[in-house]
């Protein structure tokens, strides 16, 4: 692979969108050699003056772990403890975690421990870069940490393959086998690795799992929010919607970055359109029944007119928390840590960076704004099918005869379940706490949970807009025959053509087989991912 495929990790500069690269598009990843010498030198030191019986006591250096933490391990014994730690902690539940995620998180381990202030020696995350690199990925079982001294356990399990454990597992090639045989299989040699005092604990003590299934979230978040400002221009081609609401006085009057953005795309997307004119809403259509005689229309719907403010918010948090993820990516997160002093030695530091309050909190908001996204989403979609709402389009988008056509009420009543289903798991994981380790960990923050049902969310919100683009389109269709001489815009016209492709636009009856809505979802890594720009 090409040196521009390549991620040089330094500790400070890892991005959202470097993980995706090395997560999904299986880049490799080197350490700066400045890292590598930083982190010899700080090893030296310790291997010098600290592997002795006199040392004093350094939490996961020379005493036990957890509440086991005033009782001491000599130097004799200290290796087979840093394998105790691995071994014991191996107790998550549940099915192995993606690849995707699995490699994210190697990544961000290796960064966090190229710092230098976790202690472990250079060996160590040669290792793990170099199972990285070479597509070892240890099997991660997904559920059993509370986010609070990080993810010892989900680490662990990473940590088990590391050592070639005999009873862990790895996936190599998309097949799953022990971790010798995957070391083996890869060209790592030896296939049994010795840990030595510090290792197990700077590997295994950090909000390192979580992050990366938060950054993997916030990039598969930031694009749909994108996309559903275009799937909302186009429902508002179909409603011969007012763009009024969108004029860029109204958003610099309010003053937030998102709104104003938010309404310029849709007025990008909707450039050139007649069907959103005056001329276009004066055409009656015979399912109007509420507006015989034309009047201007004035004002839309909120799901329409309000979408710069609804959408414009959702924006703002997403790039709060992307902000806060990205952070994240470039923290040393384990305990204890070690930082060079002023007389040229070495100070062991206990604190609780390891603690995932700010990638839980992220992650809730995450929850609450994409939940939000997909109750606009649905209203619109409802919208469609309603006559009384939509300006006579045919009632649920049935073709003709209606009656003997049923049309799309029970799709768009997919997206309200889905909607709803959203909505039940907004409650805060950070509001839960459940005391653990003999009260050691008393406060925990339930992080892992958030990251894991902010992604079904993602799952959710994706199959929703799908169902409105879907129905914006049919939308569009269903009143060709009387408004198909106005155009529609340069973007939500090649948007509409998109769809087209896949699904024709009959106005029959026809069977929905779930198979086909990632066609419409799959946008958020394609085309329709429109970019804001900068104010």
């Amino acid at each position: 692979m090409s040196e521009k495929n390549t991620i040089m990790l330094d500790g400070t500069s890892l991005t959202i969108e470097d993980v995706i690269k090395v997560s999904r598009e299986g880049w490799r990843v080197e350490i700066a050699q400045g890292n590598r010498d930083n982190i010899n030198e700080i090893r030296k030191y310790i291997d010098e003056h600290w592997m002795a019986g006199d040392a004093p006591s350094i939490y996961g250096f020379n005493t036990g772990v957890g509440k086991l933490k005033d009782m001491n391990i000599s130097p004799e014994q200290n290796d087979l403890f840093q394998k105790n730690i691995i071994l014991s902690h191996c107790a998550c539940l549940g099915e192995p975690a993606s690849e995707e995620l699995t490699r994210a998180t190697m990544l961000i381990r290796l960064n966090s421990c190229v710092q230098g202030a976790s202690g472990l020696r250079m060996e160590v995350l040669d290792r793990l870069l170099e199972m990285l690199n070479r597509g070892v990925h240890p099997v991660i079982p997904l559920l059993g940490s509370v986010g609070a001294s990080g993810d010892l356990a989900p680490l662990a399990h990473m940590v088990s393959v590391l050592i070639g454990y005999h009873e862990a597992e790895a996936f190599y090639r998309g097949k799953r086998m022990s971790a010798p045989d995957a070391l083996e299989a890869a060209g790592i040699v030896p296939k049994e690795f010795h840990l030595k005092a510090k290792d197990a604990l700077a590997l295994i003590n950090g909000t390192t799992m979580f992050a990366a299934y938060a950054a993997l979230n916030c990039y598969d978040a930031v694009s749909l929010a994108k996309q559903a400002d275009a799937i909302c221009a186009l429902s508002l081609e179909a409603v011969r919607g007012e763009l009024a609401a969108f004029d860029h006085r109204i958003q610099l009057a309010r003053r937030h970055k998102g709104q104003v953005c938010c309404a310029e795309n849709v007025r990008r997307l909707t450039d050139g359109s007649t069907r959103t004119t005056e001329d276009a809403r004066k055409v009656h259509l015979k399912h109007d029944i509420l507006h015989p005689v034309y009047q201007p229309r004035v004002q839309d719907l909120y799901s329409l007119r309000c979408m710069p403010q609804v959408h414009g918010a959702v924006h703002d948090n997403l790039e709060q928390i992307w902000g806060t993820i990205e952070r994240e990516l470039n923290a040393v997160t384990d305990n204890p840590l070690v930082f060079w002093n002023t007389e040229g030695g070495l100070d062991f530091l206990s604190g609780g960076n390891f603690h995932g309050e700010p990638i839980a909190f992220a992650m809730d908001a995450l929850a609450v704004s994409l939940t939000e996204l997909g109750n606009i989403s649905e209203r619109r979609t409802f919208s469609l099918c309603d006559p009384t709402l939509s300006y006579g389009i045919p009632p649920m988008l049935a073709g003709e005869p209606a009656g003997l056509n049923c049309g799309y009420p029970v799709i768009s009543c997919a997206a309200a379940a889905l909607a709803s289903e959203n909505k039940t798991l907004c409650f805060p994981a950070t509001a839960d706490n459940i005391a653990t380790k003999s009260n050691q960990e008393d406060h925990v923050s339930m992080a892992p949970w958030a990251t894991r049902k902010a992604r079904t969310i993602i799952h959710n919100l994706e199959k929703i807009l799908g169902i409105e683009a879907l129905i914006a389109a049919q939308a569009i269709t269903a009143t060709e025959e009387e408004l198909g001489h106005f155009k529609l815009g340069k973007g939500t016209k090649t948007i509409f053509e998109e769809i087209r492709k896949v699904v024709p636009g009959t106005r029959k009856d026809e069977y929905m087989p779930n198979n086909r809505m990632p066609v419409f979802v799959s946008w958020r890594r394609e085309k329709f991912s429109l970019p804001q720009k900068k104010q």
